[in-house]
């Protein structure tokens, strides 16, 4: 009887003749970012001093989507997070990302910056914006549509218009207007440039300086990096020499690209990983976004960096994020067409 007693405890006794159980695994969650690790390890700090949870960061520079698939049912990332709404539904097209349900999220990020399948989810956001010249003080409203105005006339300055920042915007009117309009419009905006496409948004507030331009489009970070100093001297008297003005559509808002990120399709840590997105949309976690890059927080009421604030009140346009991403190539196309950048 005895030995009929014992035996099936013989699987939890240990040298010594004592139970033991098990030791908890601690919790944790993987992180592919395409993000540089300066601006997300305030957020992850944050959230494993809050949580525990430790999150193990992967940064990925290029190639997110193909290091992803390519690990397939064996990869280990619960959350890849990238720049750029192009970036984000690439993950969901290539069906890299799963869906999930979370009040939190739904509730935290306007429907137009998120998946309604709750595939992807919009973490932050940087509008495109007016860079103009200080002397023209009576300049406070400019719809993206009057940049094709030939009011401007050599007074235009832009990057590249196969840009992404750019691409985004030209898919956004293509969306609000149709392609025969848009191609016009892309016309009248060429027409009006001082010089070739070219540098980036931070030279255009420079050649504004110098005269080459007296307007521009720029994203609203830049303005931040610049004015802080984080930029340097030089760059801090760039962004001091203009003005902004926050551009809208005619009768809607103000073009915005996002960051964002998704649970990866094969996640071995699911929940943690939901977890992590939801921290990401409470107010310490927007605050630590717009005070570490100057970007705007996707959720309503959470703080604002005062030099994003001195821009004046945005207003988001209706149209999806994922309208604007589904019509990019569409937007290049068109670019190429009507030679932008020659």
């Amino acid at each position: 009887m005895l030995g009929r007693f014992v035996s099936p405890l013989v699987g939890v006794l240990v040298v010594g003749g004592l139970w033991s159980a098990p030791a908890a695994q601690a919790a944790e969650v993987n992180l592919y970012t395409t993000r540089e690790p300066g601006l997300i390890k305030p957020l992850i700090d944050a959230y494993t001093a809050k949580s525990g949870v430790t999150v193990n960061t992967s940064f990925v520079e290029k190639g997110l989507a193909e290091r992803v698939a390519a690990e397939g049912a064996r990869a280990k990332a619960d959350v890849l997070m990238t720049v750029d709404a192009g970036n984000l539904i690439e993950l969901v097209d290539r069906d890299l990302a799963q869906a999930i349900r979370s009040p939190v999220l739904e509730a935290a990020i306007p429907a137009p910056l998120r998946d309604p399948d709750g595939r992807w989810f919009a973490l932050s956001m940087r509008a495109r914006v007016i860079y103009a010249d200080k002397a023209l003080t009576d300049l406070t409203a400019v719809p993206y549509e009057e940049l094709a105005d030939p009011k401007w006339k050599g007074k235009l300055c832009l990057r590249s218009g196969q840009h992404p920042y750019n691409t985004a915007l030209i898919a956004h009117y293509l969306v609000k207007h149709g392609s025969e309009k848009t191609e016009a419009w892309l016309k009248g905006v060429k027409a009006n440039l001082a010089r070739k496409p070219a540098g980036g948004d931070r030279d255009v507030a420079r050649d504004i300086l110098a005269g080459t331009c007296s307007i521009g489009l720029g994203n609203s970070y830049y303005v931040g990096l610049m004015r802080s100093g984080k930029g340097g001297p030089e760059q801090e008297t760039w962004g001091s020499a203009i003005k902004v003005v926050m551009p809208t559509f005619a009768g809607g808002g103000t073009h915005v690209n996002v960051s964002g990120a998704v649970v990866a399709k094969n996640a071995p840590n699911r929940d943690e990983a939901v977890k992590l997105l939801e921290f990401l949309v409470s107010d310490e976690a927007q605050a630590i976004y717009a005070k570490g890059n100057f970007e705007y927080p996707v959720k309503a009421g959470a703080p604002i960096e005062p030099l994003l604030t001195a821009l004046g009140p945005l207003t988001i346009d209706s149209v999806s994020i994922a309208d604007i991403a589904r019509n990019r190539k569409a937007a290049s196309l068109l670019v190429d067409k009507i030679g932008f950048d020659n």
